[in-house]
């Protein structure tokens, strides 16, 4: 099914066109229903965890190494385009020669998430997708069972946070919130000790935290400027700090999340 573009404006590759424009693609991707995946590792990723493709776009030196994929996906449209035909659809040189268009996932059920989860982060507004991305590839090297994100949280599913990823957002289980901070209370119903990662008075060290060893916990990360709400932490159990030195009050969220997951770490 390998179809030639030479056309920018050919409406069979309207799933690709003008990727750098965030805010149109952050409507338009959930409401269409798919999302972006970019290189042949993520996509190999992606198709590995079972996510099925719309379509993909490449250029033709790129064929012979997608040969193995594309012969168990004879029935995908594979458009194949110059670098710099791909590059007036989709808004930049894309280096890594390949993309596919994928049918996003139905969002996966959240109690059932709670229930077979016994470590979990919870992300507060965090709206920067390479911070996202950064925090599922912490997440699923350190054992993290699975993900929540806030209403107003980046989308996991967006290019850019798939590729910081290195697709591994395709390996941790998450779900989105329909309400925050009210959903503190529905981690609380399910038996999780909630953990706020936040500088304020009678925080615990992330040590202390570990030495609990609590049965089902939830790390909750807040937002990149501003770090958790006030009415987040009025209503979680712990708050909890990582000790710094030199002076230094905090690191960026990702950084946090990293430690914290491989503090909590049951395995260690």
């Amino acid at each position: 099914m390998i179809i030639h573009i030479d056309d920018a404006a050919d409406p069979r590759v309207s799933d690709y066109l003008s990727l750098t424009d965030v805010q149109l693609r952050k409507v338009k991707e959930p409401a269409e229903g798919l999302f972006i995946a970019e290189s042949l590792k993520v996509i190999r990723r992606a198709l590995a965890s079972g996510h099925q493709p719309r379509s993909f776009f490449m250029t033709e030196r790129w064929l012979p190494d997608f040969a193995s994929i594309l012969a168990d996906y004879d029935h995908v449209p594979v458009y194949v385009g110059t670098a710099e035909i791909l590059e007036k659809i989709i808004g930049f040189n894309l280096h890594r020669g390949a993309m596919a268009a994928m049918h996003r996932p139905e969002p996966a059920d959240l109690s059932e998430l709670l229930a077979n989860s016994r470590r979990i982060a919870v992300l507060e507004d965090i709206v920067d997708h390479t911070n996202i991305g950064a925090v599922f590839r912490s997440a699923a090297a350190l054992g993290v069972d699975a993900v929540l994100v806030t209403p107003r949280c980046a989308d996991p599913l967006y290019r850019r946070s798939i590729r910081v990823s290195m697709g591994t957002v395709f390996q941790v289980p998450w779900a989105r919130l329909p309400e925050w901070p009210e959903g503190i209370q529905v981690l609380h119903d399910a038996g999780f000790t909630t953990a706020a990662l936040a500088l304020v008075q009678d925080s615990l060290t992330i040590k202390e935290l570990a030495a609990r060893n609590d049965e089902k916990l939830a790390l909750i990360l807040g937002t990149e400027g501003d770090g958790l709400s006030a009415r987040t932490l009025a209503q979680t159990n712990l708050a909890i700090m990582i000790p710094m030195a030199d002076g230094v009050d905090s690191l960026n969220v990702a950084a946090a999340s990293a430690v914290a997951f491989f503090a909590t770490d049951p395995r260690h």
